[in-house]
């Protein structure tokens, strides 16, 4: 039985027959809401799948073999990292989750901040190098809270196990939660305001910006699944929304995060991008502010 979910969850929910698909409506949905936002029209549905084929049917730059080694390796990296985190996610509470714990699926998540990293200096590109500085700085910024918000959780039920994470966090330390990490989802998916690393007007697209043919196909697929993962993770650990069926719970699952899509997609089109040192003292002082405040509320005896 085990192994059968372990299977169901890495190769159909909410793995990768799942997740490819979502993450190209979600990357629509994006687009095509900021788009209408801004008062465009925006792309067609179909427009990031498109996108991806094209790609994968272009070539490459030619480059010597530990080059496209690096190139092909730190998407490829990134993306097996996100879809263990998928696998990883408590959607169906009555199946026992032996697949890992908090520590290894909040490690899974920062796979693909650190290879955004180090494509960026692999890459030898004055852009490149820009980019991956600020996503470094980013994700030191952003680290602290994300990680101090579900260490909160963890705290609160006196276990790593995401079941009981999910099944027992009380409201108190579960709004708390929410708020942190909802404010850390715009720099992990580098969306405006803090969308520092990859700012067009700038430095192109950061630390992607020497990657092209397949190898920046995997990358904007990682991107759209890192969308589905960080959603999921929200979704599944904070969020009360199961009913018992898992069909209904599929159900809401993928509803909800298409709701916190939408909200981050207003977020985007309604804010500029800020400074760095903005963006860094917004995620220090309120980030890690209100996630500390949840762990204070967790170790209190009205947060257990």
């Amino acid at each position: 039985m085990e192994s059968g979910y372990f299977l169901l969850a890495f190769f159909i929910f909410p793995g990768l027959l799942y997740a490819i698909p979502m993450a190209w409506l979600i990357l629509w949905i994006e687009r095509k809401a900021s788009a209408r936002m801004q008062g465009r029209i925006g792309p067609p549905f179909y427009q990031p799948f498109f996108d991806f084929v094209k790609l994968m049917a272009k070539r490459p730059l030619p480059r010597t073999r530990l080059e496209s080694w690096v190139f092909t390796g730190l998407p490829l990296l990134a993306l097996g990292a996100l879809l263990g985190s998928l696998m990883m996610l408590p959607i169906d509470l009555s199946q026992a989750n032996h697949m890992g714990d908090l520590i290894l699926l909040a490690a899974l998540l920062e796979v693909p901040a650190i290879c955004a990293v180090l494509a960026g200096f692999a890459s030898r590109s004055l852009f490149g190098q820009v980019g991956a500085v600020r996503e470094g700085v980013l994700m030191i910024a952003s680290t602290l809270p994300f990680l101090t918000a579900l260490a909160a959780m963890a705290a609160s039920v006196g276990s790593l196990d995401l079941t009981t994470i999910a099944q027992s966090t009380p409201a108190s330390v579960s709004l708390l939660a929410f708020l942190a990490l909802f404010l850390c989802l715009p720099v992990k998916l580098r969306i405006n305001p803090f969308s520092l690393a990859n700012a067009e007007q700038e430095i192109y697209t950061g630390p992607t910006t020497e990657f092209s043919g397949a190898q920046l196909a995997l990358w904007e697929l990682t991107h759209g699944i890192e969308w589905v993962a960080l959603m999921g993770l929200v979704t599944s650990l904070v969020l009360p929304w199961r009913t018992g069926q898992w069909i209904t719970d599929a159900l809401f699952f993928t509803l909800i995060s298409l709701i916190l899509v939408l909200l981050l997609t207003a977020l985007s089109a309604a804010t500029a991008r800020l400074k760095i040192y903005q963006a860094t003292r917004i995620y220090w002082q309120w980030g890690f502010g209100i996630s500390l405040f949840a762990l204070l509320v967790a170790t209190l005896p009205i947060g257990g």
